[in-house]
């Protein structure tokens, strides 16, 4: 078994930062690539930014230029650091992993989500 938590999320005001983390724990043989994704009251998921075992990294429009997503392989840890927040920003963050358990198996977790609220 897999688990995923967030943390770091909050209230911040407009043109504020907040630095969101994602610590994977469990049956771990290797974390592929991993994402935060966001969902805003009545609005569909979106993916906000995405990282390879590579370090590859690929953002959503509406967010580059002022979040940046790395990872510490060694703590099996993504993080999305957040500046220039503003208020359309304001949704739920949830992380996601592809992790290889065993030879052959991988699969797609997600984190419970952390709630990131900016106001103006």
């Amino acid at each position: 078994q897999v688990q995923l938590v967030e943390s770091g999320g909050g209230l911040v005001q407009a043109g504020g930062s907040l630095r969101l983390s994602c610590a994977a724990s469990g049956s771990i043989f290797s974390i592929n690539a991993m994402g935060w994704y966001r969902q805003a009251p009545g609005k569909q998921r979106e993916l906000v930014a995405h990282i390879t075992s590579g370090d590859s990294t690929n953002y959503a429009d509406s967010v580059k230029g002022r979040f940046t997503i790395s990872r510490d392989n060694a703590k099996n840890t993504v993080y999305l650091q957040m500046n220039s927040l503003k208020p359309v920003d304001t949704a739920v963050y949830s992380c996601a992993a592809d992790v290889t358990v065993a030879v052959d198996e991988t699969y797609h977790y997600w984190g419970r989500g952390t709630q990131v609220t900016v106001s103006s």
